[in-house]
């Protein structure tokens, strides 16, 4: 009798342990549609996506997007700040409900969450100061090379292995783009790799004299929203006001009041 009853004990806790694993895989809109909002995690320095702007507020294209799409889902939308490098993460612990600030679409990160269809095209490109001797990927060979930690133009560096042959042997990271194009302005760093729509955007903000935009670059790619894997409810009700949003003129509205155009997939 003791083995059956340690043996009914051990059952139980495995089905108890199977219960919890699955209650936290579970779909989680009825939770979110309980609460009434969504939290949408964004890197708030990344322009023209979303940033804060001159009176603090947070303002960008993602941001705009997200407001209109959150409010035909029904609900209200919270902009939360976050460390982009742990982005994966406060998604999957439910810290936020989506990653949407130009987060690219990858095979690694493909893993980690579900991402929306694309609704930009995108790519790495490299940015040197105008009369920069750095012509090519080539002359990237034991130069200062900068990005953002956690980046996609980190994981592109590092997928064709360039970083092997930068200063150092490695890639000089920055918490924010913002930084690494001050440290290129002073000489600090030889080039800065980023997205290319935000780099146009810091270009014609800061002076498109200044800069130099090489024809070689490190990829193509898209940007997705990211939602939790198992967040299958939440990513049909995305998809499905992205689309309407594509189709009334609503989405290249936004475009081009951020970007003169309609850049929209």
């Amino acid at each position: 009798m003791k083995k059956f009853y340690l043996g009914f004990a051990a059952l139980l806790l495995v089905m108890f342990l199977l219960a919890g694993c699955s209650s936290a895989k579970s779909d989680k809109w009825s939770e979110i549609e309980e609460r009434g909002t969504i939290i949408v995690g964004l890197d708030d320095t990344f322009v023209p996506m979303g940033f804060r702007d001159s009176n603090g507020d947070l303002t960008g294209f993602d941001v705009e997007l997200a407001k209109e799409a959150v409010k035909r889902i029904g609900l209200e939308v919270k902009f939360q700040p976050i460390n982009w490098d742990l982005k994966e993460t406060e998604l999957s612990t439910g810290n936020i409900d989506l990653i949407w600030n130009g987060y690219t679409m990858t095979d690694e990160r493909k893993e980690k969450v579900n991402f929306t269809k694309p609704y930009l095209d995108n790519q790495q490109v490299i940015v040197v100061l105008s009369g920069s001797a750095v012509k090519t990927k080539t002359d990237l060979k034991g130069k200062a090379v900068a990005t953002q930690t956690g980046s996609s133009s980190y994981d592109a560096i590092v997928a064709e292995g360039a970083d092997a042959d930068f200063k150092d042997g490695e890639i000089v990271l920055f918490e924010t783009y913002n930084d690494a194009f001050m440290d290129l302005e002073a000489g600090r760093v030889d080039a800065v790799v980023a997205d290319e729509i935000l780099a146009r955007y810091y270009i014609a903000e800061r002076g498109v004299e200044k800069y130099t935009v090489l024809a070689e670059n490190f990829g193509q790619e898209e940007y997705g929203v990211g939602v939790r894997l198992e967040d299958k409810t939440l990513l049909d009700k995305l998809n499905t006001v992205l689309d309407e949003m594509k189709a009334d003129g609503t989405a290249a509205e936004i475009s081009k009041k951020w970007f003169g155009e309609n850049i929209v997939k």
